[in-house]
């Protein structure tokens, strides 16, 4: 299994402005975010391409793990560190085939048996939400924190939890069991996203 610091697990949101959205990146990495994911839903391939590589950039600089969501191919063209999929995504373990065993695999999955399959198909980790109402993820099923221990206590692979994680509900997590928190707007949007991610690490590792 491939060993990742989760502790604080950014997903970016859409790059409209790729040198505010480049900048938001460094200023979390340099207040501790652990792992970055590139999340583009909409993007072009070339232009998702061409971003995965100005964010591997930074990643490298940091030595952070550059995750990309749900595009196995960019992940490999641009030799990520790993990919994330989700339950609708291609299937875990053809990803896993497909990327090797040296890079990274994150699964989503809501549910015990979600978590078990990908587990047993070759995930390294578990996404596990949406913990709060979120609005960056409209259609992300939304569980409760006995859901979330439950998965938790379920496998032998660490659990990230998502979904609308900020500094003001951040603490009612720290009990369950998880290898980290995976927030997008906490950080994303933050007017300082250094400060920011210093307090989100705070919080978890109290």
């Amino acid at each position: 299994m491939n060993e990742i610091d989760l502790s604080l697990y950014l997903v970016t949101d859409n790059s409209d402005n790729v040198e505010k959205f480049l900048n938001t990146i460094e200023e979390g990495i340099k207040g501790g975010v652990s792992v970055v994911q590139i999340r583009e839903k909409t993007a072009e391939t070339l232009d998702f391409y061409n971003l995965a590589l100005k964010v591997k950039e930074i990643t490298a600089k940091y030595n952070v793990p550059l995750i990309i969501n749900d595009r196995v191919d960019v992940a490999l063209a641009i030799d990520a560190d790993g990919v994330h999929v989700g339950q609708s995504d291609m299937p875990c373990d053809v990803t896993r085939k497909l990327i090797g065993n040296d890079k990274i695999l994150g699964v989503s999955a809501a549910t015990i048996e979600e978590a078990k399959k990908a587990e047993k198909d070759g995930a390294d980790y578990i996404g596990t939400g949406a913990v709060f109402p979120t609005a960056t993820k409209d259609d992300a099923p939304s569980i409760t924190k006995q859901d979330l221990k439950d998965v938790v206590e379920s496998i032998n692979i660490p659990v990230v939890a998502i979904g609308g994680i900020t500094l003001e509900n951040a603490h009612e997590l720290t009990d369950t069991g998880i290898a980290g928190l995976s927030v997008v707007s906490a950080i994303m949007s933050s007017e300082n996203p250094k400060k920011s991610s210093e307090e989100l690490l705070k919080i978890f590792n109290r």
